[in-house]
Parts: C-alpha cells; structure tokens; sequence
C-alpha cells in the first residue's frame, strides 16, 4: 500500500503558548469579605445603641434617686408662730408639745434682749428639767427628792421653779416661767463665758453642774431650726 498523501498527514495539535496564568479571586471570596465588614459595621451600630440606651437608663435612675433626695433636703420652712409648720417627725426628736414650749422660749427669751446662746440656754434647762413639757409635779412626786432641810419639794412646770420662784399659776405659764428662769440668768455676771451647763447650774441649783450638757446639741438643733425667717 503507498504511503498517504502528505496533505491528508495526521497534524499534531498546536501547543498552547506557555504564558502567565490569570489569577482571579473567586467571587465568593469579595462577598465573604463585603459581608464580614457589614456585619462589623451591624455590631458597632448596635453596640452604639447599647451604649446609649445604657446611659439613658442611668440618668433616668439617678434621677430618680437625686429627685427624692434634693426634696429630702429642701424641708419646708418652720414659722416658730405657727405650730403647723413644725415637722411632724420633730427635730432630734422633740415634737409636737415639746416644740411648742420650745418655741415659747425661744420668743420669750428674744423679747427679753437674749441672743441665741441664752435661747440654747433656756432650751437646754427644759430639756432636763421638764423634757419640755409643762407638767404639774416634780422630783417629790416621782423620785421623793427633798429640800436640804428635809422638806418636800415642790418643783412644777416646765423649769421645775419650786414655790419661791412664784406662784402655780406663774410657774405654770410656760412664757411667765421663761421670764422668771431669764430674770435670774440676766443677774449671773459672765454668763456667757461660763460652761452652759455650768450657768444653769448656778440658776436652778440642781446637784450636778455637767447634768445639762447632754442636752446642749439637741437645744442647739431646736433654736437653729426654729428661729429662720417665715416664709
């Protein structure tokens, strides 16, 4: 058999010329990267949101809490003229009748030319002789005091004035028994240089000069508290 023309010969494939090889990122890649920076931009804004609704949340709470507190601080004002002003829950604890007789000689010693400290002084001696109420008997009729020559006392009111300071009806009247108590004071000279407790004492002669010092920061509290302008 002869040989095939040389026109039908088999050809060989052309090579494909060697060249640099196209390096593309998949598509799926740029999505992932894209999605990743929105989710990064969601939290952020969220993150935000929290932040702020965080801080909304802790003003409004303070609020709450300072409201309440600034009120608590800012009491109405007391008229020393009108009980009805005085606190219901009393100052350091005197209340009611108490603050009344405060009250009573706290004017009384003002009309009289006394200053604040005199008005501490005729404040403290209720508090321990009386507890500031305006009562009818004395250290006879509950604890059987007697006088040093053996007599039985006969100390009432507010000041516990015994019978030579005036009569019942005198030191039953809590601005009479304030003016009688101020009228001895007014006579002791320096005063207001002596210990308190210790001026009282030369006034009412109890047995203890010191006994009146524990009720010197509650005098002070009451004088203070009642004596601001009326409003």
């Amino acid at each position: 058999m002869s040989a095939a023309p040389a026109s039908r010969a088999k050809r060989r494939p052309a090579r494909k010329r060697p060249g640099a090889r196209r390096t593309t990122t998949p598509r799926h890649r740029k999505t992932g990267t894209r999605g990743k920076a929105a989710n990064r931009r969601r939290r952020r804004r969220i993150l935000r949101r929290t932040l702020l609704s965080a801080g909304a949340l802790a003003v409004a709470v303070g609020l709450l809490v300072l409201i309440p507190l600034g009120l608590a601080r800012d009491p109405a004002p007391i008229c020393i003229d009108d009980p009805q002003t005085f606190p219901e829950a009393g100052i350091e604890g005197w209340s009611g009748e108490q603050l009344g007789n405060a009250a009573t000689i706290i004017r009384t010693a003002g009309a009289l030319g006394f200053p604040r400290e005199g008005q501490i002084l005729g404040v403290m001696t209720a508090m321990g002789e009386s507890s500031l109420r305006n009562i009818d008997y004395g250290d006879w009729e509950t604890r059987g005091f007697t006088n040093p020559d053996g007599t039985r006392t006969t100390s009432i009111g507010l000041f516990q004035q015994q019978e030579w300071w005036g009569s019942v009806e005198q030191r039953m009247d809590p601005a009479t028994a304030t003016t009688l108590f101020f009228d001895r004071l007014g006579r002791l000279p320096e005063w207001q240089t002596m210990e308190p407790s210790h001026a009282i004492h030369r006034v009412q002669i109890n047995t203890d000069r010191d006994y009146y010092s524990r009720f010197q920061t509650d005098a002070t509290a009451v004088v203070d508290a009642m004596s601001g302008p009326c409003e």
